[in-house]
């Protein structure tokens, strides 16, 4: 999963994306995309790590981009963040980082501290984005339809559906609004649309503030992850030893970390969930999209486990906690031999049976 951080200037991104990725903080005015594979922390794994004892285990992981602020107050920065929009298309979800806390020495974008106001900027731009890339595509489709050739008619059914689009945008509204079939997404899937990928809101707060509650009902639907995140703390945190970070946390009251919110709304945007494996004395942690069924599941292991697939002998891991043991799960008949077809839940973890 590739993930996109975005904000505009001071809302405290970069300092989030150095809290999950161990990285220094940029400097102020660098212009380069920075990139870090950071971990994604799963309880689950900690513990099995302790029952099995593997030599190994290997966490899910998430490819993150950090953007340089984005400022929009001026020509010459809305044209260096559209040529920076344009190159995180491949991106998988994007995370939309708004400031909320008072700090007198950092400056506020636009001189006043309005989280929905800068999420409204954010979804403005990126819908610019997309428009400008609908118009392009229109104008191009527009001189290929009149032409005779084999794809005519696939052309005129995109050029349809890219005024739809430039219609819909338009609105105010994103495009995956207005995607009603796989067809349509197949269609335009390449062209990478922002407003098709889906988000988080990260709200950047003062240590005062992690309990506030904040509602962006009028820009987001209620299916968009919200999370609050004190980029500052985090960072003071990062710095510390495991232990001595445990018990900060505690102490201020912190029951989940920057990474474990972090990963946790990118997952729930994406709509992913982890399978576990414990193979070759290794144990680890799969994505997939919900909704996977067991046979690609096992693809996503090795092809050649999809290609000689038999059964998934699988289990679920708070089966496995609840009763201690794999003989105790097995004893109580909740060991099971699935088909193919059988749509993996997250924390099962699987032993394929295949034949090559």
């Amino acid at each position: 999963m590739k993930v996109a951080l975005l904000g505009l200037l001071q809302s405290g991104k970069s300092t989030i994306f150095a809290s999950l990725s161990g990285k220094a903080i940029p400097p102020i005015g660098s212009t380069a995309i920075e990139e870090a594979i950071v971990t994604v922390p799963d309880e689950r794994l900690d513990w099995l790590t302790e029952y099995y004892k593997p030599k190994k285990t290997t966490y899910a992981t998430i490819d993150c981009l950090d953007l340089p602020g984005f400022n929009f107050t001026d020509e010459h920065g809305r044209t260096a963040a559209r040529r920076l929009i344009n190159q995180i298309r491949t991106s998988d979800c994007f995370v939309l980082v708004v400031r909320a806390f008072e700090n007198s020495a950092v400056p506020p974008y636009r001189n006043s501290i309005d989280p929905a106001r800068d999420l409204a900027e954010l979804q403005t731009e990126l819908l610019l984005a997309d428009l400008e890339l609908v118009a392009t595509r229109i104008e191009r489709l527009e001189k290929q339809v009149h032409k005779p050739t084999k794809t005519q008619a696939q052309d005129k059914a995109e050029l349809a559906l890219h005024k739809k689009l430039q219609q819909t945008i338009e609105t105010e509204a994103p495009i995956s609004s207005a995607i009603e079939t796989d067809a349509e997404r197949e269609m335009i899937k390449s062209l990478g649309f922002l407003t098709l990928k889906p988000i988080v809101v990260a709200v950047n707060v003062g240590e005062e503030q992690l309990d506030t509650k904040f509602d962006f009902a009028k820009r987001v639907d209620a299916s968009v992850p919200v999370i609050t995140i004190c980029a500052k703390l985090e960072f003071e945190l990062a710095q510390l030893d495991a232990d001595s970070r445990a018990e900060f946390m505690a102490d201020l009251g912190i029951t989940e970390s920057a990474a474990s919110k972090f990963a946790g709304s990118c997952y729930s945007a994406r709509r992913a969930i982890s399978f576990l494996t414990v193979v070759s004395n290794e144990l680890r942690a799969w994505p997939i999209k919900q909704g996977t069924v067991a046979l690609d599941a096992a693809g996503k292991v090795h092809t050649d486990i999809k290609r000689g697939f038999i059964r998934a002998e699988t289990m679920a891991f708070d089966d496995l906690k609840e009763l201690g043991s794999e003989k105790e799960v097995k004893a109580a008949g909740k060991i099971r031999l699935e088909g193919k077809d059988y749509v993996v839940q997250d924390g099962d973890i699987i032993n394929f049976r295949f034949n090559v």
